[in-house]
């Protein structure tokens, strides 16, 4: 189900985006990552299971006896599509050769759309509103922009309450949730109303693909739903666990409801059993109960994945860093090592404020540019509002460079003249003024502490840097980790006015641009 190379872009944005929380002053690595991954998204092989697993699945009356009754209905075995084959064409939509516009392959627009919210959250620049090509059947070419993706999303929601397919016939609740928090994340950047259907479809989700009890706990959850047989597939009480984690955001209660059910039918938060599982439901139960803040589960579970899924250093220096999980591989696994990535960077509630409390007033602070990454690190860069402070800690992220000479950038700086720079708790005077406002920090690739006096401060300056503060602000420990986690992923003006006119086309009616258009 998710052996397509499309998860590996996906999963790799969440991280990411904490990442970019972490150094909201500094996110120009984050946004060329995040551009590269989208890119890819939108090829051939991101989409290869649409474009190629047309019909019905040729070989389901030869799937492996452990799928009858857990992936395919018991009833109907040996003539019926497992989960996995996206069957594009079967009736009674037919042939749809855009991946994006389809009627069903929910699951592809709507991890697209998320990671776009992602880019959004990390640049203003405009660039994905701008329309770009979705390659289709046949290597047909798409038009589409992040607002008609969002858009289509909504229409399609709001005409089906019960959900959108993914696999023609299924509907899945792990996927539907997904494109909910993506449509989430579109509305706290553009002040818009989508996702309304998306909280119609969570009240018919609690009424027909799950069961619970009068005291209050779960007791089925749906893997899927066929509207055609009317079947729901039950994937038990702990079958809520992918749920919770983009559910969590939206509704935290619910979220609650599905995580304590996983983690108690698996037995997680009971000291007096064996930690159960492997790979991705162990990185997935770890991220979880760190998110919720269970310290018990996340204490089982963190020592698990350290003595079962072999995280370790690579490379030439050993720059680089990420989990084998006991498969006796020359490479990590991208989806595997991007979730647990999570692990690393996130905090107690970390998901939960990405999408509650976004940080959009970070576009109009001063921010760090022209880092020469991967050889200079950042590991700090926030702006503290209340004193016109601008707090950086480089680290030499390519061992072999320490000691060279390097520099940097700081913009939106409101006077470059009254600038007053720290290196390590002294005054510093490597710098310079340059023509077009911006300042440029000459040093050396290593750790350092910069205190950048920019005079930039808010009239809200006091909660904003806490604010701050609590997302960029990394403790020691978590410094080493934010560095090991963020070499995994290395592989203006005009903007903000791109971004202003994207909204006020969907405020408009959203559908005014061709692809939209097309799409409905």
């Amino acid at each position: 189900m998710l052996n397509f190379p499309r998860f590996d872009l996906s999963e790799s944005t969440y991280a990411i985006a904490l990442m970019a929380d972490a150094t909201p002053a500094w996110r120009e690595v984050y946004t060329q990552i995040l551009d590269e991954l989208i890119e890819r998204h939108t090829t051939f092989w991101a989409a290869v299971d649409w474009l190629t697993f047309i019909g019905n699945d040729p070989n389901r009356d030869k799937y492996p006896e452990a799928y009858r009754g857990n992936l395919v209905p018991a009833h109907l075995w040996g003539n019926y599509d497992a989960p996995g084959w996206t069957a594009n064409g079967v009736e009674p939509w037919g042939l749809d050769p855009d991946p994006i516009g389809a009627q069903g392959n929910l699951f592809f627009r709507g991890f697209l759309n998320l990671m776009l919210g992602f880019r959004g959250y990390v640049s203003n620049d405009g660039k994905w509103h701008e329309p770009w090509h979705m390659t289709g059947l046949e290597n047909e070419q798409f038009e589409w922009t992040h607002p008609c993706v969002a858009n289509h999303l909504t229409d399609q929601m709001s005409a089906r309450p019960e959900g959108v397919h993914c696999e023609n016939t299924k509907i899945w609740p792990f996927c539907m949730t997904a494109a909910g928090l993506g449509l989430y994340m579109f509305d706290a950047l553009y002040n818009q109303g989508s996702q309304w259907a998306f909280h119609e479809w969570i009240e018919y989700a609690k009424k027909n693909y799950m069961t619970i009890t009068g005291d209050g706990r779960l007791e089925t959850m749906a893997l899927y739903y066929d509207p055609l047989i009317d079947h729901v597939h039950d994937g038990g009480p702990g079958g809520g666990m992918g749920v919770a984690w983009y559910m969590l955001p939206q509704n935290r209660q619910l979220a609650e409801l599905l995580y304590t059910a996983a983690v108690e039918t698996l037995g997680w938060n009971d000291p007096s059993k064996p930690v159960a599982g492997q790979g991705r439901s162990l990185s997935m139960g770890l991220v979880m109960a760190q998110e919720m803040g269970d310290q018990i589960t996340e204490v089982r579970l963190r020592d698990a994945v350290e003595s079962r899924c072999e995280p370790r250093f690579f490379g030439t220096d050993e720059e680089h860093f990420g989990w084998w999980f006991q498969l006796g591989e020359d490479w990590p696994r991208g989806q595997l090592s991007a979730y647990t990535m999570l692990a690393e960077i996130g905090t107690e509630g970390s998901w939960w404020r990405l999408f509650n409390e976004p940080n959009l007033s970070k576009f109009e602070e001063p921010e760090v540019q022209g880092v020469d990454y991967p050889v200079l690190g950042i590991s700090q860069a926030w702006n503290d509002l209340e004193h016109g402070l601008l707090k950086i800690e480089t680290y030499a992220a390519t061992k072999s460079r320490r000691g060279d000479k390097t520099s940097f950038r700081v913009e939106r700086v409101p006077d470059p003249e009254a600038v007053f720079i720290r290196l390590d708790g002294e005054p510093y005077f490597d710098w310079r003024r340059n023509p077009d406002g911006a300042i440029e920090i000459d040093t050396d690739v290593g750790r350092h502490s910069f205190q950048v006096h920019t005079g930039y401060r808010d009239p809200d300056a006091r909660r904003r840097s806490e604010a701050a503060r609590h997302a960029g602000l990394l403790s020691d420990d978590r410094t080493a980790r934010t560095a090991r986690t963020a070499s995994i992923s290395a592989g203006g003006g005009a903007a903000a006015g791109a971004i202003q006119q994207a909204a006020a086309r969907v405020a408009a009616g959203g559908s005014t641009c061709p692809c939209c258009s097309a799409a409905s």
